[in-house]
């Protein structure tokens, strides 16, 4: 089964988000350690993804519709 890019994208921005509470908690609760630094890194890494993802979507069907 094939996802479209932009529900990656989604998802994957949905991710950053999630990450970025928890790193947001973590710093709250326990200062700037290890995790909190991993949890930031993926959430950066997630955003990154999505937003390239979604573009990609957006690409391809204006491809698309120009081959019409």
């Amino acid at each position: 089964m094939r996802r479209s890019p932009l529900f990656s994208g989604i998802l994957y921005i949905l991710l950053g988000v999630l990450f970025t509470y928890f790193a947001i908690r973590n710093v709250n609760d326990h200062g700037w350690g290890f995790f909190s630094y991993l949890m930031v890194l993926l959430a950066t890494l997630d955003f990154g993804s999505g937003i390239r993802m979604v573009a990609m979507h957006f690409k391809i069907k204006k491809h698309l519709n120009n081959k019409k």
